[in-house]
């Protein structure tokens, strides 16, 4: 996703974005261990925008601070 759409987002769905990116990030991990992940760049993208998301909600608090 474009970072510029992450940042039009709210707090709420910033929040719930992540939570998203982290169940994608655990099915992805257990794909991996059993063998099943097609595609190991995935997860490497998928914790990026991990970071990505945490580091927008960490920029928005202290904006607000």
């Amino acid at each position: 996703m474009d970072l510029n759409k992450f940042r039009e987002m709210t707090d709420v769905e910033l929040n719930a974005e992540l939570d998203k990116m982290k169940q994608q990030l655990f099915n992805l991990r257990f794909q991996h261990v059993t063998g099943q992940l097609e595609n190991p760049v995935q997860m490497r993208e998928v914790k990026r925008n991990i970071a990505r998301v945490k580091t927008i909600i960490r920029e928005k608090e202290l904006e607000n601070a």
